[in-house]
């Protein structure tokens, strides 16, 4: 997932969150992000980049003007704590053998070490050649925060004085809304924004006549009637059609076919990977997930587990029967 921004004062710059397939182990985390000066003798070029693009201020008493700086005391970006779901990076000091430069900081010299460093790839560092921070995210709290931050609006400002009872918010947007040349530029050329990758389908579970229903005025008549499909119940159809389907889980699905919302049915997809003994059969990446069921909800939270684990279609005595067994073991483990 990405997302490109364009601060006011320069370039347009990209906001990337992955999800690895192998996890990254902490043994491993040294190997891949670095927050060290690096040896300009062993290579003289990631020296170079790292010195020009990542390094955070430096601020403090001799330089404190930075937007870091608030109420005369720096408040550091880089990721130096576990507290917040980032790992603490080593960065070892002049006293452990860690490396140390000279800068000039309002024409004065000051000696910058690696607590200024910005956490960065070697390898993403040295292939761009800017300003990229590279960061392991290892907890939840951190996967929320870029996920907000990739997702959040532009910037705007608006001021005024207006009668309180007035509350035109698209009005309100389109005076406040900043659109940079850089911006309007991108814009123009229809250069991508944002996008998601692979795609993630929401597939449905319920029970039977227990599809979700919306009502309005106009449509409630014939809301009364049978109930609509779903991706359930069209999965339940096509195993019952097609041998392939029934060699897959739920889950595996939206791999091989996409679903359409008019005609409520899940149709094989014309492109992607050939899928060997299979004629006309295609995959992609696209990843399917189910909607969570309380396990309170003895029957549909059953339901939910057969069609995670059982290829094909799961047949209706077995849930019944993995619900009898539920409920015979909540009454022994109450007894």
């Amino acid at each position: 997932m990405y997302s490109v921004e364009w601060p006011k004062r320069g370039l347009p710059h990209a906001h990337i969150l992955l999800w690895m397939f192998d996890k990254v182990r902490p043994d491993h985390v040294d190997s891949i992000i670095s927050a060290e000066i690096p040896d300009p003798e062993t290579d003289h070029e990631l020296h170079s980049v790292v010195t020009t693009n990542m390094i955070h201020g430096p601020c403090g008493t001799h330089n404190p003007g930075p937007p870091c700086m608030q109420n005369g005391t720096a408040v550091s970006v880089s990721r130096v704590s576990g507290i917040d779901g980032y790992p603490l990076y080593r960065r070892r000091s002049p006293d452990d053998n860690g490396r140390s430069i000279i800068m000039k900081v309002k024409g004065k010299d000051v000696v910058v070490d690696n607590r200024w460093i910005v956490p960065y790839c070697p390898l993403l560092s040295k292939t761009f050649s800017n300003h990229c921070n590279f960061e392991y995210c290892n907890s939840i709290k951190s996967i929320k925060y870029v996920c907000k931050y990739v997702n959040k609006g532009s910037d705007m400002a608006v001021f005024g004085i207006a009668d309180p009872n007035a509350n035109d918010e698209v009005m309100k947007f389109q005076l406040g809304r900043y659109v940079s040349c850089n911006e309007a530029i991108w814009r123009l050329f229809s250069f991508t924004i944002h996008e998601r990758q692979p795609t993630v389908v929401h597939l449905a579970v319920h029970l039977e006549n227990g599809q979700r229903v919306y009502f309005t005025e106009a449509n409630a008549a014939q809301r009364s009637g049978p109930p609509p499909a779903t991706t359930l119940t069209n999965f339940f159809s096509t195993c019952e059609s097609d041998p392939f389907a029934r060699t897959l889980l739920y889950s595996e699905m939206p791999r091989y076919c996409t679903w359409n919302a008019a005609s409520k049915k899940l149709q094989r997809r014309k492109k992607g990977d050939a899928v060997a003994g299979f004629a006309d059969v295609y995959s992609t990446d696209s990843l399917g997930r189910i909607y969570t069921v309380h396990p309170r909800q003895d029957e549909c939270f059953h339901l939910r587990l057969l069609l995670v684990n059982v290829r094909g279609h799961p047949s209706i005595p077995c849930v019944l029967s993995m619900v009898y067994c539920a409920q015979l073991f909540g009454k022994l483990s109450n007894a």
